[in-house]
């Protein structure tokens, strides 16, 4: 049950108010109270009556729906900015700071910040919480609290349980918070010394919050707090400066259903880290136990597919617990003679750096594809030829052609990877080598790591990654050819070209179900690393 508080008439600060307050702050009453008085309220408030007001929200409280077990969060911090040795460490000292919370969870909070976040450069963690844990926080939100101040003016949020740097790019990027209010951690020449503020400072700087808005306020019905359950820190200053108190108790708030994706604010198209699964006690009790099998898979899987032909790395992969799917398509010789190249050109969505070699095991045949850049290692140790374009137009055109002539050829049009059921802008050059192309359709699963990452150092790891899954999974479509040619009496010329490729995004969008977008690399790069993706040397990624 949800209920509403209305904020009596401003009084003076007199020793009876000061006397209501603590009793208040101790006891809980005022909170019971407000919760069963016959206000008639049974869900949370309409969008329309919290409509261009200030609404100030308790993130754990109200938001999300397992207020109380952050521990997923800060191992994520700790894996994705630290290491999977500092992922480990938290693994192993978690119980010990479980039995701490009898003596206060707020004693058990400062410890998980002290071995999350201790000795990790601030601009790291800045990152992961940006690129990494929105993907998290989204799926941990509540539909109905955040449909409760989705028109609301201005929305402030509150953390008590969760340090601001962990939450400020989730709310702000994602779900449209204008501030946030929250706990900092101490930073010493870039990095962080571990120490969490005391909570009163915190709620302090609520409480100054609000003073400043009711002073600066000239009109309005003044602002309203909506909370979790009774007994959390942020209920004693709430109550005390918003005029309004919604309060969700813990047995109505798990009826609250999960936001569908399809309800968030602003889409997750992309995102970062290794991770692919939510890590909590026992789920990262099982990736580190596995861990050791893991590599020993992954090690076997790239060595399969480096150095046997594919008819037989392929069952073998399947025997280790890896998936492929082939959904054959139209015989892929049967209209050669119609082109003028020597080859075949596949154009596929991109997913991870191991597209091309799935389309050669498909097709059972050696085929080239081409990059902008990979790093040595993986160019040494892939099974099929490579080959670097340079991303000047005419120079790359000359050598696809020159490919194209020589044999079949694969090309990645989208330019960077892309986990989430979207299909980023094509480039349309691949449109100007051949009068048809070959639409290849290809989606991945993956239970425990990602094999795509923006991290720069880590991208040569990215198939290793992918192999080290328990059963990683590869669909592979082979669609009807599509024309590229202009028709006849139809005008040529880069416009063309860019209409050709539009199609063919748009075929493999039908086909695979993704949403099809007009981002670029440029955007997911800006977006997850805050650069253009270049390396040393003016390369990009």
């Amino acid at each position: 049950m949800i209920a509403m508080a209305k904020k009596p008439s401003a009084l003076p600060r007199s020793f009876l108010s000061l006397r209501r307050l603590l009793r208040r702050s101790i006891s809980g009453r005022h909170y019971r109270r407000t919760m069963s008085s016959a206000t008639g309220i049974k869900a949370a408030p309409a969008q329309d009556k919290l409509k261009d007001r200030t609404v100030l929200v308790d993130v754990e409280g109200w938001l999300l729906r397992s207020p109380l077990s952050t521990f997923p969060y800060f191992m994520i911090i700790a894996v994705e900015a630290g290491s999977f040795l500092r992922g480990l460490l938290l693994l192993l000292v978690y119980p010990v700071l479980c039995l701490l919370a009898l003596i206060g969870l707020d004693l058990r909070l400062e410890a998980l910040v002290m071995v999350s976040l201790f000795g990790l450069r601030e601009r790291e963690v800045a990152r992961v919480s940006k690129a990494v844990l929105p993907k998290f926080f989204l799926e941990d939100v509540t539909m109905e609290g955040l449909e409760a101040f989705k028109k609301a003016g201005t929305v402030v949020a509150v953390t008590t349980a969760l340090p601001r740097v962990m939450v400020e790019g989730f709310l702000k990027e994602y779900l449209g918070v204008h501030a946030i209010i929250g706990r900092e951690v101490a930073v010493a020449a870039g990095c962080y010394v571990g120490f969490l503020e005391e909570e009163h400072a915190g709620m302090e700087r609520v409480g100054a919050f609000l003073e400043e808005m009711e002073e600066t306020r000239s009109k309005g019905d003044g602002a309203v707090g909506l909370l979790g359950a009774v007994g959390r820190p942020v209920h004693h200053v709430v109550s005390r400066y918003c005029k309004e108190t919604y309060v969700i108790s813990e047995a109505d708030k798990k009826a609250w259903q999960p936001l569908p994706r399809d309800k968030y604010p602003n889409k997750l198209v992309f995102h970062d880290g290794r991770l692919a699964f939510r890590p909590t006690f026992f789920a990262a009790l099982a990736m580190y136990t596995y861990l050791p099998l893991g590599i020993f898979l992954a090690a076997l899987r790239c060595l399969a597919f480096g150095v046997l032909p594919y008819r037989v790395s392929v069952p073998l992969a399947a025997a280790t617990g890896m998936r492929s799917r082939l959904v054959a398509g139209p015989s892929p010789d049967a209209s050669r003679e119609k082109n003028k190249v020597g080859g075949r050109l596949y154009v596929c969505n991109h997913r991870t750096l191991l597209d091309p070699i799935t389309v050669a095991a498909g097709l059972n045949k050696p085929v080239t594809a081409v990059t902008y850049s990979v790093s040595p290692v993986s160019e040494l140790l892939a099974p099929i030829r490579t080959a670097r374009l340079t991303r000047d137009r005419d120079e790359d055109r000359r050598r696809m052609e020159a490919l194209l002539a020589r044999g079949d050829l694969v090309v990645c049009p989208e330019g960077t990877t892309c986990r989430e059921p979207y299909l980023l802008r094509f480039s349309p050059l691949f449109a100007e080598l051949t009068g048809e192309v070959t639409p290849v359709a290809l989606d991945t699963r993956v239970d425990m790591f990602y094999g795509t990452s923006t991290k720069p150092g880590d991208k040569w790891l990215d198939p290793f990654y992918f192999m080290m899954n328990s059963q990683p999974e590869y669909r592979v479509e082979f669609l009807e050819r599509v024309a590229t040619a202009p028709a006849e009496g139809e005008a040529g010329g880069h416009g063309h070209s860019i209409q050709a490729a539009n199609q063919v995004q748009l075929v493999l969008g039908e086909a695979l179900g993704f949403e099809l977008t007009g981002l670029t690399r440029k955007d997911k790069y800006m977006m997850l690393a805050g650069n253009e993706g270049v390396v040393s040397g003016g390369a990009k990624k």
